[in-house]
């Protein structure tokens, strides 16, 4: 038994002497000055391993490998940086020259006509697709119900795809209560929940009122737009028939719950500031955001309508008018009121649901983009590239591998030099573009940092996932709402209890966050540099997050 635990422990040795020679060898000089042999005798038995090899293997292979993709990470680096500033170059031509949307298109009050009445209103049709979405419902059928226009002139569709009866009754009661109220008001419901919500979009556009209308608007069921939001928008639409969609802004009603809501409020509001107002002023040309939108039924129909073959029917739809040379317009100032994600699990597979769909879309119109005839070649390059490629895949992917892969394992390999400008300097410049979208929230920037680093690992998986279309690629969660947009509950909440502690505990963001600390750590110990301070306030991160102490 002695000899077998001398022999374990040697076997021991041997290993963490072998990863110390892989991951802490020295310089490529030390491979001929370094110990030769790692010896030990057993019952005067001497057992030597030769260690020249490893220390080979560590400058011929591991070094050179690291160094690339360290070269390729700087490389990726100055693209997303480059494209950073162009966007926020673009915001800040707007901004100075006073671009707005109704100085570049036409806009003009819908006319009023004593003699023909509101037949100068075109119809519009709203959609408010929701699913068992008991703490919202009546805020958003109200606020949708309140818009200004002519009674006759609009039609409120509630598509209602609730498996819970309680909530089915609620929804009937709403849509009568407003019905009564002389409000066209219609309850549509299906026997299936084929395609989700592009599915129940879908099917909504099929019943015969439908076809009476010229525009349809679109609010989820946490949405509330404010009154006079037809009035600001429908206008760009009667007066330009080149434009199609014509997107509001969000804004967050419940961002105050909590540090995690406020984190999401800065990557948002610089989402809407510098990607949306960028495309939409550049190449009249962005993402419909899925809600708070307008569309023009007739470059709905010429696009093909609704798509379920990923889980962001939005944007595809989106792609497929604009390669058509329809015109998109993004409104800043026009914001409609909306609830963030409070609860970590619910933020994590809205984020999955992000990530996934527009890389599977990718997958799936790169090629339709290629052979576009209708569209300029510098269009179809910005949504290769820049729209899709860059932001929608390369950012998550670049995020993850280089800070929380690249930065930490680079501890081990002293010989190789990242310069401080791609670790410092362009990641702080471009932090700063997205803080001025929320100056109130400045001073949480290094908690936003720490945060999207631990988010770009799920943001990365649910990237590959689309891209390789894998198992999860058509998973789709409804994000739940917690009715955080009123501060007195209109329905009493009878959700299930809190989970316990050990189903909070998110397995991948410990092991992350475990790895990233043992990086630190040797970084505090055999590093000549200030890096390990970074990576203990990362891997807190991560471990913060395993144990589901994020969120409520």
């Amino acid at each position: 038994m002695n000899t077998f635990l001398k022999s374990l422990i040697f076997l021991q040795d041997s290993c963490l002497a072998f990863l110390s020679l892989l991951f802490h060898g020295g310089s490529s000089e030390d491979v001929n000055t370094g110990p030769k042999k790692l010896e030990a005798t057993i019952n005067g038995v001497k057992i030597s391993i030769d260690t020249t090899w490893t220390r080979r293997l560590r400058s011929l292979l591991i070094v050179p490998i690291f160094k690339s993709l360290v070269a390729f990470c700087l490389i990726i680096s100055v693209l997303v940086f480059v494209e950073g500033i162009y966007m926020n170059l673009v915001v800040l031509y707007v901004k100075l020259f006073k671009r707005k949307p109704e100085k570049v298109y036409k806009w003009e009050p819908m006319p009023e006509d004593i003699e023909l009445g509101h037949e100068t209103y075109p119809m519009v049709l709203v959609q408010i697709p929701m699913y068992n979405e008991k703490e919202v419902l009546q805020l958003s059928i109200g606020a949708a119900c309140r818009l200004i226009w002519p009674m006759d002139r609009l039609i409120i569709q509630v598509l209602d795809d609730s498996t819970d009866q309680t909530i089915k009754e609620l929804v009937n009661t709403e849509c009568a209560k407003w019905e009564s109220k002389g409000v066209n008001i219609k309850c549509e419901r299906r026997d299936n929940r084929n395609g989700y919500k592009a599915g129940a979009l879908k099917q909504g556009m099929k019943h015969n009122y439908v076809k009476l209308c010229n525009y349809v608007v679109i609010f989820d069921a946490d949405f509330q737009p404010e009154p006079d939001y037809l009035q600001r928008c429908v206008p760009f639409l009667v007066h330009n028939p080149e434009v199609a969609l014509v997107q509001a802004r969000w804004r967050f009603m419940n961002a105050n719950k909590c540090l995690m809501t406020r984190m999401q409020e800065m990557s948002l509001n610089y989402h809407f500031m510098a990607e949306q107002e960028s495309g939409s002023t550049r190449h009249a040309f962005f993402s419909f955001n899925g809600t708070a939108g307008v569309w023009r039924m007739a470059a709905m129909e010429e696009a093909g309508g609704w798509h379920d073959r990923t889980t962001v029917e939005d944007m595809d739809l989106a792609v497929r008018a604009g390669l058509l040379g329809w015109k998109f317009v993004f409104l800043n100032d026009l914001t409609v009121k909306s609830e963030l994600p409070s609860k970590y699990k619910a933020f994590r597979f809205q984020q999955h649901r992000w990530s996934c769909g527009p890389a599977n879309l990718f997958r799936k119109m790169i090629m339709e983009i290629i052979r576009n005839k209708r569209v300029t070649i510098w269009k179809k390059l910005y949504m290769m590239y820049s729209f899709f490629f860059l932001r929608k895949i390369i950012v998550h992917c670049f995020t993850f591998f280089f800070y929380c892969v690249i930065l930490p394992t680079s501890v081990f390999f002293p010989e190789v030099n990242i310069p401080a400008w791609s670790t410092f300097y362009v990641p702080s410049m471009i932090t700063l573009c997205i803080v001025i979208a929320t100056p109130r929230s400045f001073y949480l920037v290094i908690f936003w940092i720490l945060f999207e680093n631990v988010m770009s690992m799920h943001r990365t998986k649910g990237t590959f996932i689309g891209i390789l279309e894998g198992g999860r690629v058509n998973e789709w969660v409804v994000t739940e709402k917690l009715g955080d947009a009123l501060k007195t509950k209109l329905l009493p909440r009878t959700g299930k209890p809190r989970n316990g502690f050990f189903e909070r505990v998110n397995s991948k963001e410990i092991m992350v966050g475990t790895y990233i600390l043992c990086c630190a750590c040797y970084g505090l110990a055999f590093g000549n540099t200030f890096l390990y301070l970074y990576l203990f306030m990362q891997a807190v991160a991560f471990l913060v997050s395993g144990v589901g102490f994020v969120g409520i």
